[in-house]
């Protein structure tokens, strides 16, 4: 396995694998680009994906700090640091058979160098509570996340207005986002 930086060369595979493990409508070609950008700071990205035997079993989109805005699922008043020091973990998958071998961690930790390249002191995820046996909420607490608040139907706008069909809800979404930051 190898991980490096997000390039446009990698998007089909990328929107393949998040659509495989979030549903369809999670993400689109449009979207994905914009997120690339919020990660991109002094000449440095912040995502990353990861190939085994030239297959993407994986990636990260993460936000730059300062680059992205806090919205209503956000509780600045308990992060532990600034609103201008905090990245944001956007999103990750992981291809189903390849979980467990270290892959979202390696993904995460790439981020998190790049990241503090840029000035960011910690990182926010929002992390999907209904994930299979809740695997997205124990691997980010085994990096050293703390849980900051849980969000009731963090995703139903997304599923009722934005087409997301969500594989545990089978379409109008009310799982949970667990609310966690990570300090560097």
């Amino acid at each position: 396995m190898y991980i490096r930086p997000y390039r446009s060369i990698d998007a089909e595979s990328l929107l393949q694998l998040a659509t495989k493990v979030h549903g369809d409508g999670y993400l689109d070609k449009q979207t994905l680009q914009q997120f690339v950008e919020l990660g991109c700071a002094q000449g440095i990205n912040a995502s990353f994906v990861a190939y085994q035997d030239s297959i993407l079993v994986g990636y990260r989109l993460s936000f730059s700090a300062g680059r992205w805005q806090a919205d209503r699922w956000c509780s600045p008043q308990l992060w532990p640091v600034a609103a201008a020091d905090m990245a944001y973990f956007k999103s990750v998958a992981v291809e189903p058979g390849c979980q467990g071998q270290g892959i979202g961690s390696a993904l995460l930790q790439a981020s998190v160098d790049v990241l503090q390249q840029q000035g960011a002191k910690a990182g926010l995820a929002h992390l999907w509570q209904q994930s299979p046996g809740n695997s997205a909420v124990r691997y980010f607490t085994k990096a050293g996340g703390k849980l900051i608040a849980v969000h009731q139907d963090k995703w139903l706008a997304l599923s009722l207005n934005d087409g997301y069909f969500c594989p545990v809800c089978q379409g109008e979404c009310h799982c949970s986002a667990a609310e966690m930051v990570l300090q560097f």
